[in-house]
């Protein structure tokens, strides 16, 4: 807890190298342009301590990963609640496409990189391997960064990045949402990719043999074929064929609609915005996340408040 009584959360590196440190520099350049409801806040940063240290809002529920793949009795996860949560991130996601300053790929979008505060509502988090571009840039060149279950095979084969990256990693996240299953199928003898099963099984007419018990029974065969269909459209092995995240989040408050429930307005604009021009640190040859970084997130309980924006 802060002086002022706001409870913030500290992320640590453990390992003091220059790969980590140019992930908290870009998350630092990325976050400091951004201030949307649905992306988690980062408050300040310690860059001259012995390990650097990120000062961000304190997000309590944990991940949208835990909530889809363990069970919770005290928080299932309804059709109503998968519908919105999927709403809020792709509205985020539009914002940061096209609404920002200047665009910015995510490029690391997962179930386990959504948060979920107080009253579950999503935040988009860890911008350490994101993007910002120029405006009039169509894709840029980069070394293959992502996690796999959720990496477009397109930029596997072509290193080039587009906003339609970040549309393929949001299409795993929708099958998740309908299918429960992890973005990586493990049987005995093989391992083989959710995306590839689902669009698979989506060929054979078979969705409603893979779907979640706890959707399947909370919602409509309408409902959940427009869902199923619109995650198709984001796993399209073309990039160009895809949706915009725009478009997603259009045909979700659709779908939201139909259903009827009260829509909630896509925040495309952000609430606030601070441009910093400041020189962006990239020179990272992996994909590491927060799990693989070897970083921790805890409740800070200094009550000394660190760099604020």
């Amino acid at each position: 807890m802060l002086i002022d009584g706001r409870i913030v959360a500290v992320i640590k590196s453990k390992t003091v190298d220059e790969s980590n440190l140019g992930q908290f520099i870009n998350e630092v350049v990325i976050l400091s342009q951004i201030n949307h409801r649905n992306v988690v806040k980062l408050h300040g940063c310690c860059l001259e301590a012995e390990f650097p240290l990120l000062v961000y809002e304190y997000i309590q529920n944990g991940t949208l990963y835990q909530y889809i793949h363990e069970q919770n009795e005290e928080f299932p996860l309804t059709w109503d609640i998968r519908i919105r949560i999927a709403i809020e991130v792709s509205g985020a996601l539009t914002y940061l496409h096209s609404a920002a300053s200047l665009p910015i790929y995510h490029r690391d979008i997962k179930s386990t990189n959504i948060l979920l505060d107080d009253k579950f509502r999503a935040k988009v988090s860890d911008f350490g391997t994101s993007k910002s571009i120029a405006i009039d840039q169509t894709h840029m060149t980069t070394l293959v960064q992502g996690t796999f279950g959720y990496l477009d095979p397109e930029y596997f084969q072509s290193s080039q990045f587009t906003e339609k990256r970040d549309v393929y990693s949001f299409g795993v996240v929708l099958v998740e949402l309908l299918t429960g299953q992890k973005p990586i199928l493990s049987t005995r003898s093989v391992e083989r990719s959710l995306a590839a099963y689902f669009k698979l099984m989506m060929k054979e007419n078979c969705l409603f043999d893979i779907l979640d018990a706890r959707v399947s029974k909370a919602s409509g065969k309408e409902e959940i074929t427009r869902v199923a269909n619109l995650a198709k459209r984001c796993l399209n092995s073309s990039g160009r064929k895809r949706p915009t995240m725009k478009e997603v989040t259009i045909e979700l408050e659709g779908i939201r609609t139909l259903h009827g429930v009260s829509t909630i307005q896509p925040n495309y604009e952000e609430d606030e915005c601070v441009v910093n021009e400041l020189t962006m640190c990239w020179d990272v040859a992996s994909t590491l996340t927060r799990s693989h970084l070897g970083s921790s997130v805890l409740p800070s309980q200094d009550a000394h408040p660190l760099l604020f924006n």
